[in-house]
């Protein structure tokens, strides 16, 4: 069962195939997606990524959490489920 993580304090440049790029030697990458503005179609500097497993999901949290990325350090962490 795959795993969602929630990644905040993304560059304001960061795209889909950016953020699947850095997390794709942590382990098996689901989807990758940036979450952007409705109007302007910016993006909001979060978003999401679906890992294949919890032990991948694992992997990335603690390789990427506190890491920086473009002058900026990346918050990752399980996703709360909506």
């Amino acid at each position: 069962m795959s795993t969602k993580l929630y990644v905040g304090n993304l560059p304001w440049t960061f795209s889909n195939n950016q953020l699947l790029d850095t997390f794709k030697p942590h382990g098996n990458v689901v989807s990758a997606k940036v979450v952007t503005d409705k109007e302007s179609g910016k993006s909001r500097g979060f978003g999401f990524v679906e890992m294949e497993n919890d032990i991948d999901a694992n992997t990335a949290i603690k390789s990427l959490n506190g890491s920086e990325l473009n002058g900026r350090k990346l918050v990752v962490a399980a996703a709360k489920a909506s």
